[in-house]
């Protein structure tokens, strides 16, 4: 009887063994999950997609028209200069009509010249040359240009232009670059003064001037 006593014991203490073996894998069991962290049907926190933003488009600015500026839209154009002490008047117009004054065209342009002292004590003036220098321009700036034009006077010592007389003269602008929307026209006035009246001695005064002239497009 005693042995079946010492039987029952080992085997009590198997099955106490067996049972705190099993609720140490219970226990890690739990751990485990719970180490885990977000639960599997949390899926947003795993997802590995970067979001994307749509691209800004840059609006295009639109392209800024120029308006070709045209001093003798009119028919002519007068300008008011000064050269020392004498006021000129100057008047610009062409024969040609603004819609033929075209890039292949020959282009006249005619200008008439007079003045007046401002200290008039009898005096005479005179001009001794005239030049103009023409700058052709196109849309995407400078083109070539025709070569300077000049009237040197032939008389000594110029052309008398003192009120009520004036001076005259017609320029004739060859074909231009066919790409031409404008022709910039600098003028130069070079005038004698007497430095008294009678005088043989002069002094001299240049003044300047500019016109701008718009090229006629060929209609499309």
């Amino acid at each position: 009887m005693a042995r079946m006593r010492r039987t029952t014991r080992q085997t009590g203490a198997l099955s106490r063994g067996r049972l705190t073996g099993f609720a140490a894998l219970a226990l890690t069991g739990v751990v485990a999950l719970s180490g885990c962290g977000t639960a599997p049907w949390d899926q947003s926190r795993f997802s590995t997609t970067t979001p994307t933003s749509s691209p800004t488009k840059t609006p295009t600015a639109a392209p800024t028209i120029t308006p070709v500026v045209n001093e003798l839209a009119t028919g002519s154009a007068q300008h008011q200069l000064q050269a020392g002490d004498i006021a000129l008047t100057i008047d610009y117009y062409s024969t040609l009509s603004m819609d033929e004054w075209t890039a292949e065209a020959n282009k006249p342009i005619t200008f008439t010249l007079g003045g007046r002292l401002g200290t008039d004590d009898g005096q005479s003036f005179y001009l001794s040359r005239v030049s103009v220098t023409p700058a052709v321009n196109g849309p995407a700036g400078s083109l070539p240009a025709p070569a300077p034009i000049t009237d040197q006077s032939s008389v000594s010592p110029g052309y008398y232009i003192k009120a009520p007389y004036s001076y005259s003269q017609t320029f004739i602008l060859p074909a231009f670059d066919p790409s031409a929307t404008s022709v910039t026209l600098s003028f130069t006035y070079e005038i004698l003064l007497q430095t008294a009246p009678g005088s043989g001695d002069y002094a001299k005064q240049t003044a300047s001037d500019q016109l701008t002239v718009a090229i006629a497009q060929p209609a499309e």
